[in-house]
Order: C-alpha cells, then sequence, then structure tokens
C-alpha cells in the first residue's frame, strides 16, 4: 500500500510532524520531542514506528547506530 494512500492515525500524524520538523532522527530523539507535549514510552514510539514502516510512511537508516527514521512522503 502507497504512503499516499493511506490515513495516518493521530499518533502517527505526531510522529510524522516531528520528523518533518527535525529530520532524520532517532527513536529517542522522537519520544523526547512527543514527551514535551504529552507523556509518551519509548516502546511506544518503537513500535508506532517499526508499524510506520511496514505501511510505508517511513523508512528506517539501518546503516547508523543508532538507527534514523524519515518520513517517505513530504508534508
Amino acid at each position: 500500500m502507497a504512503a499516499s494512500t493511506l490515513r495516518p492515525t493521530k499518533l502517527e500524524l505526531r510522529i510524522l510532524k516531528v520528523l518533518w520538523d527535525s529530520g532524520p532522527s532517532s527513536v529517542r530523539d522522537v519520544q523526547v520531542v512527543l514527551n514535551s507535549e504529552k507523556t509518551t514510552g519509548y516502546t511506544t514510539v518503537l513500535k508506532m514506528l517499526q508499524i510506520m514502516t511496514e505501511k510505508g510512511l517511513v523508512e528506517r537508516d539501518e546503516s547508523v547506530r543508532p538507527q534514523l527514521y524519515r518520513s517517505k512522503a513530504s508534508q
């Protein structure tokens, strides 16, 4: 399923906004930003990014540690 045909959930949109504003980010980077708005656990953000990768909303750069995630679609 292409990213353009998906409707992201509210949390997915919050994560995408972080990636659009900050550029490629680690799970911890995303979690810190989300935590400033509403308490969000690290494992929640990790699982959401894994799901979003499967959906094609984000892509993961596994060549670096920590792995970086970036949005596949522009805002």
